[in-house]
């Protein structure tokens, strides 16, 4: 791996203006700010370059220090939670079933087959499952039970086959790390992300039985949204310290699947495009993205209560990253 400066040298933005350092900004300031400013959704753009944060602004929202909503890019967290968990023999592999891992969150009414859904199928979205989100989202968690109702759906698809986007099957999966781990999802998320990253990760959203939920709902300040996404791109290290196993990170950028809306790969949590990066992405686009060829790193937050569809806002957030700041790295 390429060795990295362990200064940083952070830039800063006030008043609205730019304070540009050498490369990506001096490369594109003009385009970056004309884009950004036309783009009333986007609330902070950052972008790393190397060890150097190159650009960080945030034109509306809350800043770069106050607390974000980064909505599904918390399916991205929990699938490096359960690489993780794999690493530490506290899952067997990826390939283990939901009645290896944590047959207790089985209910006795689970649809026939949900025992025998694997890590893998839940983190790549292909448990076959009715999705519970979209149009089914407000009845899921409305339900009593967001386990039980998400097992007892009917099966639309043969698990481990195509690509059906739910929260219910990250939540299945965060539940399932919770049993098998012994302790919340929260509790591994700030000891094996938060701490070794200096990030802080407060308490979000919990079912009716108390799992946190895994998949939607958590906050992360954009400037630490901008240390996963460099975690990321840096192959699992941070300062040098292994944070993530590399081998996990490796499997997670490898195309298991493809979003019939967005037209993207999907691997163990992460989106994959055709120009390189590895990205999470939330609705209204909260994006976490890495483009380890380019050694770059971004983070993106955006309105939280907006939607960001592949042929609206969300694809000219994809132009964005595909055009004026790939071009300059």
């Amino acid at each position: 791996m390429i060795q990295r400066m362990t200064t940083r040298r952070t830039f800063l933005l006030a008043g609205g203006a730019v304070l540009a350092a050498p490369g990506l900004v001096r490369a594109q300031p003009g385009e970056l700010r004309s884009l950004i400013r036309g783009m009333p959704q986007l609330h902070s753009l950052q972008i790393a370059r190397g060890a150097d944060v190159v650009f960080a602004e945030a034109p509306r929202g809350g800043g770069l220090d106050a607390f974000a909503n980064i909505k599904s890019c918390s399916k991205s967290i929990v699938a490096l939670l359960l690489g993780v968990a794999i690493d530490r023999g506290e899952v067997p592999s990826v390939t283990a079933t939901l009645d290896q891992v944590a047959p207790g969150i089985v209910p006795p009414d689970a649809t026939e087959g949900v025992a025998d859904i694997t890590m893998e199928d839940l983190v790549t979205l292909r448990a076959g499952l009715e999705r519970t989100s979209g149009a089914n989202y407000g009845e899921w968690i409305n339900s009593g039970n967001w386990l039980a109702d998400a097992m007892t759906r009917p099966m639309v698809a043969r698990p481990g086959t195509r690509m059906l986007y739910s929260t219910g099957s990250t939540h299945i999966l965060g539940a399932a790390l919770a049993e098998a781990t012994g302790r919340s999802l929260l509790q591994p998320a700030r000891d094996r992300i938060g701490a070794p990253l200096g990030i802080e990760i407060p308490p979000w959203t919990r079912d009716p039985q108390g799992f946190y939920l895994g998949g939607n709902e958590m906050a992360l300040r954009p400037r630490d949204m901008l240390k996963i996404a460099m975690l990321l791109r840096d192959e699992g290290r941070h300062d040098g310290r292994r944070v993530i196993p590399e081998g996990w990170i490796a499997a997670s950028t490898k195309p298991r699947a493809r979003s019939p809306w967005s037209g993207l790969s999907y691997g163990y949590g992460w989106f994959l495009s055709p120009s390189g990066y590895v990205l999470g992405r939330g609705y209204g686009g909260q994006i976490i993205a890495a483009h380890p060829s380019r050694d770059l790193a971004v983070a993106i937050t955006s309105d939280p209560t907006l939607p960001a569809r592949s042929d609206g806002y969300f694809g000219r957030l994809m132009r964005l990253l595909d055009g004026p700041v790939l071009k300059a790295a």
